[in-house]
């Protein structure tokens, strides 16, 4: 169990801190409620943009990082399609040198053309790399304007098309800056060997004068339920063939979530899981095959991937898929299989709270999911999923028009 306490300053940044004694390092977290789903269909890519913008200077700091590592520190971010994440870790004696760098750049960021020029090239340069330049890289270019078609996870968090980025203008971050970029839009989760008082006193000292700013409320299209099977074809020089189903499922926050997740542990956590015993070991049709969830907060994706074996045709590969498919919709899971996942998950979990900076991250992440507690309730979630509710959500989830299937053929 995790134990924290919380505040929230007169600006709106909500607060959480987390006594660990066992380390000489604290952590410090900033969640930014603002993904790639809060970008303007024109302009995407933006909010991974500003994860390069925030490394970039800020108006009193010139070098985030020399900063940092001054003090014995290290840091890091990422951007996905609901938030956006800055973390970093130091030891305790020079913590309020954290609480500095975050509260400037949350401030106000150095807003040159040349910082803007450098890391608009480092984002071109990296969607180049890693989406065109590398094999299977453009998978997730393809798979998101399939599967939806009215939400904004219809684009990678990359972008919808580079050229966004690429005519970026100094107007449009600063625009983007501070629509999104603010106290009271900000989750800061502290860790470490310190008490309360002291985040408080430096909370307030540090982050108090930063004045709120205006949020557009969120209002994003929600994705009507798929009606038809949706399918593509292409071609591309990869070295085996591959083939990549999604099937939409529940919101993070939805009842069902912790059972679908155990649903793709099922059929794809290790060499035990049903699709690697029978379509890997067995029938000898694929190298590799996986299945997990996307996890996004709004409604999100069961995804099946895998990659042939050379010379299996590809019908043959999706109709062995589907008829694994088939076996967990016709016949009940037995209870002992649906126990040994629900063990996987309980270790994972365990594992993934050992270190302050994951309990920030994670502790962040259920603050922005409605109510940090929560972090303490996600074992029991997964734990008291039945045989029958994994029953009916397969029957639910795996229903051919709620398919979107990409056939990946290497060119010969």
């Amino acid at each position: 169990m995790i134990i924290f306490d919380r505040f929230t300053l007169n600006n709106g940044l909500k607060v959480i801190v987390h006594q660990d004694n066992t380390t000489p390092l604290v952590a410090i977290n900033v969640l930014y409620n603002i993904g790639a789903k809060d970008e303007h269909p024109e302009k995407t890519g933006f909010a991974h943009l500003f994860e390069h913008l925030m490394f970039g200077g800020s108006v009193n700091i010139p070098s985030y990082d020399s900063a940092l590592q001054k003090t014995g520190g290290e840091n890091n971010a990422f951007t996905n399609n609901d938030y956006t994440d800055y973390y970093l870790t130091l030891p305790k004696e020079n913590l309020e040198t954290g609480f500095w760098l975050e509260s400037d750049r949350m401030l106000c960021l150095d807003f040159s053309l040349k910082n803007l020029k450098i890391q608009r090239n480092v984002v071109i340069e990296e969607f180049n790399q890693r989406y065109l330049n590398q094999p299977y890289g453009d998978i997730w270019l393809l798979l998101c304007p399939l599967a939806y078609k009215v939400h904004p996870y219809r684009w990678a968090t990359i972008g919808k098309d580079i050229s966004h980025i690429q005519n970026a203008t100094l107007e449009d971050v600063k625009e983007f800056f501070f629509k999104h970029y603010a106290p009271n839009n900000a989750i800061l989760v502290v860790a470490g060997n310190i008490k309360t008082k002291q985040i408080e006193k430096l909370a307030n000292k540090w982050f108090s004068p930063i004045k709120q700013r205006k949020i557009p409320a969120r209002n994003l299209p929600q994705e009507p339920a798929q009606k038809e099977k949706r399918m593509i074809t292409i071609k591309r020089d990869v070295p085996f063939d591959a083939i990549y189903k999604t099937f939409h499922m529940c919101s993070r926050t939805n009842y069902d979530y912790h059972a679908t997740d155990l649903i793709s542990d099922i059929l794809s956590n290790g060499k035990s899981s049903r699709l690697y015993q029978a379509l890997v070991k067995n029938k000898k049709l694929f190298s590799e095959i996986n299945a997990y969830i996307t996890g996004y907060i709004d409604a999100g994706l069961l995804i099946i991937t895998g990659k042939l074996i050379k010379g299996v045709p590809m019908e043959m590969a999706e109709n062995a898929i589907e008829e694994e498919l088939t076996k967990i919709k016709r016949e009940p899971v037995p209870k002992y299989e649906l126990n040994k996942v629900k063990n996987q998950v309980e270790s994972s979990l365990v594992f993934s709270e050992a270190g302050v900076l994951n309990k920030t991250m994670n502790l962040a992440y259920h603050e922005l999911l409605g109510n940090a507690e929560n972090i303490n309730e996600q074992v029991n979630k997964y734990l008291k999923t039945t045989v029958k509710q994994i029953h009916q959500l397969s029957n639910k989830i795996f229903n051919p028009s709620n398919s979107s299937t990409i056939y990946y053929f290497a060119q010969k």
